[in-house]
């Protein structure tokens, strides 16, 4: 009501200390003082709208960046399809992906220079924290129409009859080669050496031979010239979620972890 505004304006400029209306003939006319702080006030209602705006925008991701690293086996098929999903929920948000290996994975992430990376070989720093999200094991790759693709699963006896594309002795699939050698007392013939599954399966795909790979990149490199078996009795590798340690997840760090 007009008193009760009345009451109001008396109120303010007795707070304040200054007039901010001359009253004439019933009229309030803004007094220079009145403007001055009108534009004040003005300002200070844009930015409360900017940042109602920003809040609603960040709630799509808009202005938001994640930067994810990956291994080569986990960069051929889980992460894209994790960044994908990621992308459809927040359209706005502006995603990184890039394959690594894992000792250029720990670089980056120290420099904060990503914020996440898909590994499946152990990360370990003080300054880095690990989750695990799952496992892979070993399969066995060969060319289509080998006598493989009449089984269901191969054993490591099966894999060390066959002339073998090698692993360096250094990696996850070259040290349990060797082990699987030691117990059957077995030594394949080895004469093409590689030390990534995808350079095993294009050689496998090619004719060159059989080789063992991990399971991510044998399910994802899908070609009508080569087919996988499992491998029984294979150990169970960890697939971790790497973070700089204590750092607070974003909403896209937490959503991209959960996809």
């Amino acid at each position: 009501s007009q008193p009760g505004i009345s009451r109001m304006l008396g109120h303010i400029e007795t707070q304040l200390g200054i007039a901010l209306f001359d009253r004439q003939k019933g009229r309030l006319l803004p007094t220079p003082e009145a403007q001055v702080l009108y534009a004040e006030v003005e300002q200070v209602y844009r930015g409360v709208k900017r940042i109602d705006d920003r809040a609603a925008a960040l709630k799509t991701g808009s202005q938001l960046m994640l930067r994810v690293l990956a291994s080569p086996s986990t960069g051929l098929e889980i992460v894209p399809r994790a960044v994908a999903a990621l992308s459809a929920q927040f359209p706005q948000a502006k995603l990184f992906m890039e394959t690594l290996p894992a000792r250029e994975m720990v670089s980056q992430l120290l420099k904060h220079e990503a914020d996440i990376a898909i590994s499946t070989l152990p990360l370990e720093h003080p300054l880095l924290q690990a989750t695990v999200l799952g496992h892979w094991t070993l399969a066995c790759v060969f060319p289509k129409g080998h006598a493989f693709e009449a089984q269901a699963e191969l054993s490591p006896r099966d894999v060390l009859q066959e002339r073998l594309i090698h692993f360096s002795p250094d990696t996850p699939q070259g040290r349990t080669i060797a082990d699987w050698c030691r117990t059957y007392r077995l030594e394949p013939q080895a004469l093409i050496e590689v030390r990534a599954g995808q350079a095993a399966c294009a050689l496998a795909a090619s004719g060159a031979s059989v080789a063992v790979v991990d399971s991510l990149t044998a399910q994802a490199w899908g070609t009508d010239k080569l087919a996988f078996r499992p491998v029984t009795d294979s150990l169970a590798y960890e697939i971790c979620a790497v973070t700089p340690h204590n750092l607070p997840q974003s909403m896209l760090l937490a959503a991209f972890t959960a996809l």
